[in-house]
């Protein structure tokens, strides 16, 4: 098991106590460590906009977040420099925004830096007009002229040299910008239903960019590609081409063997910097790993493989381990440094990896046995370090001797200092945590992932969840803030629904419907016919954001489009069958030569061009049910939806459940597929019969199903 133990963010440990600056007051832990720079930041908000336009300044907007490595970079660089910072508060009126609390910002003005320079990342360093109209944008800069790149002191004076002296140049360049931005976020309603043609070059697509020599897809550096991976799956269970198959597994057992991969204490960094997994950038993410475990937990069931159900479980148990907080919430991520230098936590000296394990009482002959298992060398793999990774053609060391080399390695890492963990909870990313736990629940049949999936459910409605329809978007020791987004409503409904399916209580099913209901009526674009990301609660920008595309988080109208087709099916909604067609309608025509920025949509595209296989299990009480829920679980059917009720559930009335109860006091399941429904049965290896029978694909089968709500 990981160690539990580490530090919560909110300033560097080295950093001594000093003046305090607008941002010692809020509760995000990438702005409480800012909020002793000497820069006069202020949080996003009325205070700093009216005060850029009362003494007409231009706004330094910077946006970053607590667990990027640059980030840290540039603020002990410049952020931490008196004579910056005066300079900063001379010309400027200074803005810190975590781009996780506001995706909103980020999403807007990072398509402004992409436009400006032709790339974004973070620190995301950007110039606005009091009208926050952006005129001038990059991401780090240096404290001083460096390697081709202007010292951010020379940047700062000729921004506000010509914010002052070219006034007319600066307003016409924001005005173009924020034409282009507005384009680029707006969409027109698609006018052509989704077809299977599309999603089937979408795979030809994705052949085409994928490494087969060291799996996923294009070089480096490499990306995990969970949501590409789970329809990969879904194309592969329709046609039956092993090809397609292998591409899930080999870019699987590919990234559980690499450094990518946490080989110690599990878990994912969040990439690989070269293209065979090996070196990672270390941080790990909520949302990675979440999506990850899940992944995983399909590749199992789709192929029986153990080994990807373990890979599963170690994801999930270093979440457990590293990012439950005390209420039954999950952190954001760890960092990727220690000690101020990047990996330090993780990588290993051959020297440090032998006396770890002469410590323990290994002998000389197992040491080396496993080095060659986890590919130490004198060398090293990275900075005359060790990323522990399994090297292609190692030898295997027997399992007995790998778990006491693994117990040996992780109580000496216990003594290194650990990563510094960003603590506030975002309430789409637990979504997903809640979405991967309950979805073990159910595949591996673990009560510990049940308790904790419950834990969960009581820490969204009890800390997130506000005016009883809406969410807060973050939370940290239960003091939440900030005005839910789209996508928070979209994945907390995703999740809960699985939840729903794992537990059979009704108040995640009843909650999801809630946040979907008023998640339309806040965010639906009527003339679009997709979600927008903001409502009027989030204040205006020079455009409103639009999330189609699935970048490391699925979308907003990604999520909404898997979310309410299920919904449609559970509730009897047809509104909500409506506004999922609608959304794959506006982006069906990417599919084939974008695929890799739409893994989620196309699932949810695959879900609407097949027949949803529903399972009613009826129980008096929902844990008299598991086993039923269970087994219609344990066949690969991923658009299977599952749902269960007890007698006095306010959703026995609902259409669906009509007529469904369990027979002779037993937990009874009733398996259905459209309008053919086999018969009631209160035995679970009878059930796995009748899901995996009514969920036999058609392989011959195009264009959208009949008889859909």
């Amino acid at each position: 098991m990981a160690v539990t133990c580490h530090t919560d963010r909110s300033m560097p440990a080295d950093t001594p106590p000093a003046h305090a600056n607008r941002l010692a007051g809020q509760t995000s832990p990438y702005l409480l460590q800012h909020a002793h720079n000497p820069v006069d930041w202020y949080p996003w908000g009325p205070e700093a906009l009216e005060r850029a336009k009362a003494q007409d300044r231009p706004i330094f907007l910077s946006i970053g977040y607590a667990a990027c490595h640059w980030c840290h970079v540039m603020e002990r660089e410049s952020f931490e420099n008196p004579q910056i910072a005066a300079l900063m508060n001379e010309l400027f009126v200074s803005i810190k925004v975590d781009r996780e609390e506001r995706p909103d910002l980020d999403d807007v003005y990072m398509a402004a830096v992409q436009a400006m320079t032709g790339s974004g990342g973070w620190p995301m360093s950007v110039f606005l007009t009091p009208d926050l109209r952006p005129f001038f944008g990059g991401t780090y800069f240096p404290p001083e002229d460096r390697h081709g790149m202007a010292g951010f002191p020379r940047v700062l004076a000729a921004v506000a040299d010509a914010y002052r002296n070219r006034r007319d140049e600066v307003t016409q360049q924001a005005a173009l910008i924020a034409a282009h931005i507005g384009s680029q976020l707006s969409v027109a309603p698609g006018t052509t239903d989704v077809t299977r043609v599309q999603l089937d070059a979408a795979v030809i697509r994705l052949a085409s960019s994928f490494d087969p020599a060291h799996g996923g897809f294009g070089g480096a550096p490499k990306f995990p590609a969970p949501m590409t991976l789970e329809f990969l799956l879904r194309a592969w269970r329709r046609s039956g081409d092993p090809r397609t198959l292998a591409m899930v597994t080999r870019t699987l057992d590919a990234m559980a063997d690499g450094g990518i991969n946490d080989q110690l204490g599990g878990g994912f960094a969040r990439y690989s910097t070269d293209a065979h997994w090996g070196v990672p950038h270390f941080e790990k993410m909520l949302y990675d790993n979440a999506l990850l475990a899940h992944a995983y937990l399909e590749g199992h069931r789709a192929t029986g493989e153990d080994r990807y159900a373990r890979v599963a479980r170690a994801t999930l148990d270093f979440m457990l381990a590293e990012l439950l907080t005390p209420d039954g919430g999950f952190a954001s991520a760890l960092d990727a440094d220690s000690e101020g230098v990047e990996g330090r936590f993780y990588a290993w000296t051959a020297v440090e990896f032998e006396s770890a394990l002469a410590s323990a009482g290994l002998d000389d002959s197992d040491r080396r046995l496993l080095a060659d298992h986890w590919g130490v060398t004198a060398a090293g793999n990275w900075e005359g370090t060790n990323v522990l990774h399994r090297p292609h053609g190692s030898t295997a060391a027997p399992d007995a001797l790998v778990e006491r080399g693994r117990t040996a390695l992780l109580a000496a890492r216990a003594a290194r200092t650990r990563p510094a963990r960003d603590a506030k909870q975002i309430a789409a990313w637990n979504g997903l945590a809640l979405r991967a736990l309950a979805h073990a629940a159910l595949v591996l049949a673990e009560p510990r992932y049940a308790e904790a999936s419950g834990r969960l459910v009581r820490f969204i409605a009890d800390v997130l969840v506000r005016d009883g329809d809406r969410l807060w978007r973050t939370a940290r020791d239960r003091a939440a803030h900030t005005p839910g987004f789209c996508e928070d409503a979209m994945a907390v409904a995703d999740g809960l629904l699985v939840a729903h399916a794992a537990l059979g209580t009704p108040g995640p099913l009843l909650l999801a419907r809630a946040l979907v209901d008023r998640a339309t009526a806040d965010f639906w674009d009527d003339a679009a016919g997709t979600f927008i990301d903001t409502s009027a609660e989030h204040g205006r920008t020079v455009a409103q954001p639009r999330g189609l595309i699935d970048n490391a988080t699925p979308s907003a109208n990604s999520l909404a489009a898997d979310v309410l087709q299920r919904l449609a099916l559970l509730t009897g909604e047809p509104d909500h069958a409506r506004r999922a067609a609608s959304i794959l309608r506006a982006v069906a025509a990417a599919f084939g030569e974008q695929p890799s920025a739409f893994g989620r949509m196309m699932c949810a595209a695959d879900r609407w061009l097949g027949e949803q296989v529903d399972v009613v299990v009826a129980a008096d009480l929902p844990e008299s049910g598991r086993a039923l829920r269970e087994a219609a679980a344990e066949p690969y059917v991923p658009d299977l939806v599952l749902t269960g009720v007890g007698p006095a559930d306010p959703q026995a009335a609902w259409p669906l459940y009509e007529g469904k109860g369990a027979r002779h006091g037993s937990p009874t399941a009733y398996a259905c597929r459209g309008y053919a429904c086999d018969a009631p049965t209160a035995v679970a290896v009878e059930l796995r019969g009748h899901v995996s029978k009514l969920a036999t694909p058609n392989r011959a089968a195009s264009g959208p199903a009949q008889g859909r709500p």
